[in-house]
């Protein structure tokens, strides 16, 4: 929030901008994941996902990353870029990319995580137009979608839609898919379209779901298998690139992890069939063999439902597969952004439950009479600042003058008790 300064040179904010601000910082809670940003996390290894950041000044390559608390402590004042969150990353500040400059918390860093994968949203670049965000060019920026695999963000008309009404949303706009995949990542995982179409968003919701008779071991809706072909390994970006050609020895997950299952779907017999597959290591359920499998012929964007990711084979074969194409984390419930939202939004109430707590503490420490003081001095507050909002128009600054008259108020209604 930008405040303006006065005639005297104070700074002032207008309520709109006030709300503004609490909005931005109920955004920026969900982007860093409840992450206070106090310590480096390069000793947590490659987290899961959390917010990264690239400092162009350091790093005008684009070509490393850092946490939350390194931008804060390390390279405040530089031109940094937020770029949302990524997955299986480790912080890179004051490693070799950074030259001379030392990470000033956590200084004793290995010369570059090799793990860690970059693509051109580092130089502050998005979509397949090679474009910055903001767009210095556009006076009203576009909205943008993210890719799930490849984690680039793109423009609704550079997607490869007919049209972007195609997008699946309600009748007010709001996204009706769970997930995103880009054109070129739908290659790497065009098995998906041996799965049956409601694990595709449509206009209307559906819920991700799998036959449910006793003997079926495949699903509906499997196209038929026509003409044998090989599945296109083709993809969007340095990201999914580098994993595929990776050594394919390197398991990203350990054989004996534990995948948890997405939340409950609104269908219970559909979310616990997805619980027995997950637990299953038997027959795969598609039934077919999808290395032999026809792909389709030209790649599409995909939209997935709620809860696609329950859906997905966990037998033997499949599970070897996600690993050599490094895309077990489709797998992983926790791998999804809503996850890490959800996850941000309940640690932001467990801290603001936390600092309530505090507060209540030292009330009940006080005596009776200060409560009633401080209850009836906050109730008189109310009062009198929803009298003030009522009386000025919400895009007008609210000066210090405004202030002092608030409190100005309030002690002569206190003289006249």
């Amino acid at each position: 929030m930008a405040a303006d300064l006065d005639d005297d040179g104070e700074q002032t904010v207008s309520i709109n901008e006030y709300l503004e601000s609490i909005e931005e910082e109920e955004l920026a809670d969900l982007v860093l994941g409840g992450d206070e940003g106090d310590e480096c996390t390069y000793s947590k290894g490659y987290m899961k996902r959390q917010a990264i950041f690239s400092c162009l000044t350091c790093t005008p390559e684009g070509n490393a990353g850092i946490c939350t608390a390194c931008c804060l402590s390390c390279h405040d004042g530089h031109e940094v870029l937020e770029l949302w969150t990524k997955r299986n990353f480790r912080c890179d500040c004051g490693n070799s990319k950074f030259r001379e400059f030392s990470c000033k918390l956590s200084p004793n860093k290995d010369v570059e995580n090799v793990e860690n994968s970059y693509n051109h949203n580092f130089k502050g670049l998005y979509c397949t137009c090679n474009r910055p965000y903001p767009d210095p060019d556009l006076q009203e920026q576009e909205e943008m979608i993210q890719c799930c695999m490849c984690e680039d963000w793109f423009h609704e008309e550079h997607i490869s839609l007919g049209s972007p009404n195609e997008i699946p949303r309600d009748e007010e706009g709001e996204p009706l898919y769970e997930d995103f995949i880009c054109k070129a990542c739908s290659a790497v995982c065009s098995f998906l379209t041996l799965y049956p179409k409601t694990i595709r968003a449509t206009g209307k919701q559906p819920v991700a779901s799998v036959a449910t008779g006793k003997d079926k071991s495949v699903l509906e809706d499997i196209p038929p298998k026509d003409e044998p072909g090989k599945l296109d390994n083709d993809v969007c970006s340095d990201t999914v690139q580098n994993n595929l050609v990776a050594d394919m020895n390197h398991d990203s997950v350990s054989d004996d992890k534990k995948f948890v299952v997405g939340e409950s779907s609104q269908n219970n017999d559909s979310s616990s069939l997805s619980q027995s597959i997950a637990n299953s290591n038997g027959t795969c359920i598609l039934g077919v063999d999808w290395m032999a499998a026809s792909s389709d012929s030209e790649n599409r964007p995909l939209f997935l439902s709620k809860n696609w990711r329950d859906v997905l084979c966990r037998c033997d074969k499949c599970l070897d597969m996600y690993k050599q194409k490094h895309i077990s984390y489709l797998l992983d419930k926790e791998d999804s952004i809503a996850d890490y939202e959800k996850n941000a939004k309940q640690k932001r109430e467990e801290k603001l439950q936390k600092r309530e707590g505090a507060e209540l503490n030292f009330f009940n420490n006080l005596g009776h009479i200060e409560k009633m003081e401080i209850l009836n001095g906050i109730a008189d507050f109310k009062d009198e600042f929803r009298s003030f909002l009522g009386s000025v128009d919400p895009s007008k600054a609210i000066t210090a003058a405004d202030v002092n008259q608030i409190f100005e108020n309030l002690k002569n209604k206190r003289r006249r008790v």
